[in-house]
């Protein structure tokens, strides 16, 4: 086996791994300080597209947390881009504070169909619409497939299960855009000048953050906070690089062990 690059970038979620709603992990202010003292290019990448980029980094800056725009790679960027190549005209099932981050793009007479995370467009009518659009050859885009996600009540029923649902109603595929596409990982180290093989991504998700990173050629590091469930850790094979119980621990890892 070949040596292991040194590491050169981090990926970081963001809820559950940093907060948890509007609450940060404890701890979590400090180690990011912690990690941008190191050697390291440090981005955030997320598939919530319960709100626009602009309203969350407004959330974690008012979390106490030292981040800029530019270093959050977003689903919901990732599904508008897509949506440019494709040209085509979204029926977008995603949260109303989601939109910002799709303005300019037509949706008049849609001939394609976006699932994010809206509860309050999970209702039949709606996903009947979606239905027929996908019937009538619009293409199922999915911004992400997760199960579930954590709030501060709970576990609660992720985009995946709807998606799922319009699949198997319509014998067709969606495309899916967030982690843990391969895809998604290797954009958000665009401009990094950084190989998957020389980055870690930390993450609460063992499908979503660690095994999608694993097989981009990256290290991933699994924390026991926000959506973490116990033997996560056995539903990945390869398993996690490493299990840690929160950002922080994993942040000391990093420090100590891989620089």
């Amino acid at each position: 086996m070949s040596a292991r690059r040194a590491l050169k970038a981090v990926l970081v979620d963001l809820n559950g791994t940093l907060h948890v709603e509007d609450s940060a992990v404890p701890g979590a202010q400090e180690a990011l300080k912690r990690l941008r003292s190191a050697p390291v290019t440090v981005r955030f990448v997320t598939n919530t597209t319960k709100e626009s980029k602009r309203d969350l980094l407004e959330r974690l800056t008012g979390l106490g947390f030292d981040i800029a725009e530019h270093e959050i790679f977003t689903s919901l960027t990732a599904a508008r881009n897509l949506l440019e190549q494709q040209q085509v005209r979204p029926l977008l099932l995603v949260d109303d504070k989601a939109l910002p981050d799709f303005t300019g793009i037509g949706t008049d007479n849609p001939n394609a169909v976006v699932v994010g995370l809206a509860p309050e467009h999970f209702h039949y009518e709606m996903m009947n619409r979606a239905f027929r659009l996908i019937l009538d050859g619009a293409p199922l885009i999915a911004i992400h497939k997760a199960r579930y996600f954590k709030k501060k009540d709970g576990l609660c029923l992720g985009p995946g299960p709807f998606v799922t649902g319009l699949e198997y109603a319509t014998d067709t595929k969606a495309t899916v855009v967030g982690k843990p596409e391969k895809t998604f990982f290797l954009e958000a180290l665009r401009g990094t000048d950084c190989a998957p093989e020389e980055a870690v991504m930390i993450g609460d998700d063992c499908r979503d953050d660690v095994g999608g990173a694993q097989q981009a050629g990256m290290r991933g590091i699994l924390v026991r906070t926000g959506k973490y469930r116990p033997a996560d850790e056995d539903k990945i094979n390869p398993a996690p690089y490493l299990t840690c119980e929160n950002f922080p621990e994993a942040v000391e890892h990093i420090l100590k062990q891989m620089l």
